[in-house]
């Protein structure tokens, strides 16, 4: 969810009315996504090398974030989502994991889509601690270096009770995957748009959508294959 300082900083405002302004586009685009029937939707909201922004900003990130969970608890249970997150969220701060831990707990039960954000998520960290896990276990004769495939390491990733990513939508202009799930897009198709995140809306997740279906996922087949 891209764009969010540079929305502001057009309109000569400080990075977090951008910030503040995205909570909106993600309102809009969480409930569209489960009028339309999408099963698995993952927001990307702060990343490992988010840390690194200055302190003011970030301190404000947590709090929005806060904020954003009490006040769009309502609606979650409204529209039967189910909230999870991938990341290392026990490195946030206290107030922000038992806000989380709430929402979690009180929409576990719910039957509706799967919001997922990612919460200090890095891609290769993840990656890196499923091959170490997978290290351990052979070493203690858990598991034999013969049978670690893809499904083994599948199970090992934050994601491991979730699909693959059929798409991938970057706000922005921004051309690249920015240490995202990079396992777990393999075979994503991939959507970039000049829309800063601020702006982006429904009618821009149905022009995503429309360019998606439009694509001819392959597989690693030939067309005449898929047709046939």
């Amino acid at each position: 969810m891209d764009g969010n300082g540079r929305w502001a900083k057009q309109r000569g405002k400080q990075r977090i009315f951008g910030h503040s302004n995205g909570v909106k586009s993600v309102r809009e685009v969480v409930e569209e996504c489960a009028r339309l029937g999408i099963e698995y939707l993952t927001l990307f909201a702060f990343s490992t090398e988010n840390w690194s922004r200055p302190e003011d900003e970030v301190n404000v990130l947590m709090k929005l974030l806060v904020t954003s969970l009490k006040k769009e608890f309502k609606k979650l249970a409204e529209n039967n989502i189910v909230l999870k997150t991938i990341g290392n969220t026990a490195a946030l701060p206290e107030v922000v994991q038992k806000e989380l831990a709430f929402v979690i707990e009180k929409t576990k039960n719910n039957s509706g889509m799967n919001l997922t954000l990612a919460l200090n998520y890095g891609a290769r960290e993840e990656i890196t601690q499923a091959f170490r896990s997978l290290a351990v276990k052979v070493k203690n004769s858990i598991i034999s270096p013969e049978k670690v495939d893809q499904s083994v390491i599948n199970e090992h990733l934050y994601t491991r009770n979730m699909p693959e990513v059929d798409l991938l939508i970057r706000s922005s202009g921004e051309k690249r995957i920015s240490n995202f799930l990079l396992w777990q897009i393999a075979y994503a198709e991939l959507y970039f748009t000049k829309v800063l995140w601020p702006d982006f809306r429904k009618e821009e997740l149905h022009n995503a959508l429309l360019n998606y279906e439009n694509r001819e996922r392959r597989f690693g087949k030939t067309s005449e294959q898929l047709n046939a």
